[in-house]
Parts: C-alpha cells; structure tokens; sequence
C-alpha cells in the first residue's frame, strides 16, 4: 500500500524536527533543496541559499546541548508539487553544558511554516519560517500586588 502524498510530508517533516534532536548536520543538510532555500528562525534576519541556511543549523547544533521539539497543531496543504506544512513547535532546549552537567532547560513556543517540494528523492524543504509565540504577561496581576 503506497503512502498518500500528506502522509509523506507528514514524515518528511517529522524527519526534519528529529534530525535537529540528534544533531545530525549531515542528514539535516540532505534534507533541504539544492537550489535557493530560505529560513527565519525567531529573531532572526532572513536567511537565503544553502550556504547561508545551512551554516545556521551548524551554528544552532553547536551552541544546543539538547533540544526536543513536541509538535502540535500540523496540518498540511498541498498544491500539485509543493506542500505547505503549519505546525506549532513545543521547543524543550539545554544551553551548553556546565562542568560535565547539562545547562538548564529552557521552554519555548514557537509556531512554523515550512514549504517543501516534491523531487525525484522524495519531499525536501525549500523554506522554514519560525515565529516567536508571545507568552501573556502577568503585569495586571502586578498592578494589583504591592511591592
């Protein structure tokens, strides 16, 4: 039984979030386009071409002792050879390791869109675009509470 064209992106985006766990540069890189990629990460300025996005990920691997991503809210999108992939990234992440033990984890909402393309090696990014979720703010309950 052949796999709908959804249940491959499904995969071919999970396999993306996975392989940023186990910090596979190699693989990660195997995952994205040949020709012109892009790439936002929160806070970041655009990122454009292999060159560029890809040294990012080596960069964000080198600096992330641990990193686990639970994602919800996914939904796929297709239009003959391209897929649009909305997701919400539930982002647990380590810093760097201090005196053998690991740094302390940081929690992170992220919501994502990642655009992939369909090729002859089966689905592969052509651009990801993460957005800080803003977390509300207790400053009213601040307000009421004296100092």
């Amino acid at each position: 039984m052949s796999r709908t064209d959804v249940e491959q992106v499904e995969e071919a985006n999970t396999t993306f979030y996975e392989t940023m766990e186990r910090g596979d540069f190699d693989e990660l890189s195997g995952l994205w386009l040949n020709d012109e990629i892009s790439c936002i990460h929160p806070g970041w300025p655009v990122l454009s071409g292999r060159g560029e996005v890809l040294r990012s990920y080596a960069l964000i691997m080198a600096n992330t002792d641990y990193i686990q991503f639970f994602l919800t809210d996914v939904k796929v999108s297709l239009a003959g050879d391209t897929a649009l992939v909305t997701c919400t990234e539930n982002i647990l992440s380590g810093g760097p390791a201090e005196e053998g033990e690991l740094g302390p984890l940081v929690g992170q909402l992220v919501v994502a869109t990642n655009v992939f393309r369909r090729t002859s090696d089966g689905w592969k990014i052509w651009s990801h675009h993460g957005s800080p979720v803003l977390a509300e703010s207790d400053e009213e309950e601040d307000e009421d509470t004296p100092s």
